[in-house]
């Protein structure tokens, strides 16, 4: 059967080892950057009832899952996120668990939407949730954990910066500014999506569906601008409702300055993030030429545990993919350049002494070497061409007057050199 027969899927990704070493160098680096931080690491099942998202994110994600009816007649999803399965099985345990809870995960996850640079219908995942805190320094940990996951792996900030809103600010602001507080969520969704349209179309939308004047329009416009709280103090820090969302977001800015951090961090309210669930403080991670999607989304969800039959747990957490990632690194010239590696390759000079390479190379493997050798009988110049392309470090020779002498010859690949190394160094 011909192979064009079973092409990979659209969307989805083969990873051969120079792309596995890619994903990799990235996972180990939100997975040392996560311990670093004192985070415990977590997993759950790739597939899970549909329900758990249509009652997180309304019915209409539907249309972007892999869903389907499983034997036992029930309807399951593949993950396309994991909030979700966290929320499941922190409701199942998280009475019996310490405050505040620090997990993170790496998981695969699956979206049928459609393909564009930064987005496939599969990629990975760094997830990292703090459960059962409240207070505004956990929101100000988590986003120095994603930054610092983007440091780890080069970048700086010149690279990449964290546009920081809060959603109860934005909500003070509004009110202040006369929003109708039920069409607050026409005015969030336009203020969502108003970078990508036309000055002209989102005057006309804010003043048709949020029902704004011309000069409210003009005012939130220059709200949307501002990327001063001081400016935003000075304007409208006097209403009772906004000035504790102000002093909050100081605190947040105060925590990341001490950090070291503040280079990275810019007040910009028109990040409220599309999902409903957030009620708080939000972020997003963009590279600073604004040429890919967000690298890194997340904010505070303090009632999403309560959804699934959990416990009313404040949390706060992100999630960062590795396809726009994988993107920034390539543009910044920050892959790793692939390349094989071994520490020992062992050339048996006869047929007559592979066993004693097999024994070498077996007391080499238990002291956690990476060791190979030619599986059939060939030449000597044959094998150490095979050395070379495996990546070997060194070449072990086993030759017969080497083994009378009770040794052998070790070659150092880069610099030639060759010693005498004793047999009995390998037990």
């Amino acid at each position: 059967m011909a192979t064009s027969e079973f092409a990979r899927l659209p969307g989805f990704r083969d990873f051969p080892p120079e792309d596995f070493a890619l994903r990799s160098h990235i996972q180990e680096s939100w997975r040392r950057v996560s311990r670093r931080y004192g985070f415990l690491e977590y997993d759950g099942p790739p597939l899970e009832p549909l329900g758990l998202y249509v009652e997180k994110s309304g019915e209409e994600i539907v249309a972007q899952l892999y869903h389907f009816t499983d034997k036992g007649d029930r309807e399951v999803a593949m993950r396309p996120e994991m909030t979700p399965s966290l929320a499941r099985i922190l409701g199942e345990r998280s009475r019996g668990l310490s405050k505040p809870i620090r997990w993170f995960a790496m998981p695969q996850l699956f979206r049928y939407e459609r393909q564009q640079r930064g987005r496939l219908r599969e990629h990975y995942q760094w997830n990292v949730d703090l459960v059962g805190e409240a207070g505004v320094s956990a929101d100000s940990e988590i986003v120095a954990i994603a930054i610092d996951g983007l440091r780890a792996l080069g970048l700086t900030s010149e690279d990449f910066a964290a546009r920081v809103s809060d959603r109860r600010l934005l909500v003070a602001l509004l009110r202040v500014i006369g929003v109708e507080e039920a069409r607050l969520p026409a005015a969030f969704v336009v203020i969502d999506k108003i970078e990508r349209m036309p000055p002209e179309k989102a005057v006309k939308t804010l003043r048709t569906e949020v029902g704004l004047d011309e000069e409210q329009v003009s005012t939130l416009m220059g709200l949307l601008d501002s990327t001063s709280l001081d400016a935003l103090a000075e304007g409208f820090g006097g209403d009772r409702g906004v000035a504790p969302e102000l002093d909050r977001l100081r605190e947040y800015f105060a925590s990341l300055e001490a950090m070291g951090l503040a280079d990275f961090v810019q007040l910009d309210l028109r990040i409220v993030r599309g999902l409903a669930y957030y009620t708080g403080i939000v972020f997003e991670l963009f590279d600073r030429r604004g040429e890919l999607r967000a690298i890194c989304g997340g904010g505070r969800y303090d009632r999403l545990l309560e959804l699934v039959g959990g416990e009313p747990l404040p949390a706060v957490g992100f999630g960062m993919g590795d396809v726009v990632l994988g993107e920034l690194l390539h543009d910044r010239g920050l892959v790793p350049a692939y390349s094989r590696d071994l520490d020992y390759f062992i050339v048996p000079v006869t047929p007559a002494l592979k066993n004693e390479s097999l024994r070498i190379a077996q007391a080499l493997r238990e002291r956690g070497h990476s060791v190979a050798y030619a599986l059939k009988e060939q030449a000597v110049a044959k094998q150490m061409k095979a050395a070379t392309r495996e990546g070997a470090r060194t070449v072990l020779v086993v030759g017969p007057e080497e083994i009378e002498r009770g040794c052998v010859v070790a070659r150092d690949m880069a610099s030639g050199e060759e010693r005498e190394v004793p047999l009995s160094d390998f037990g």
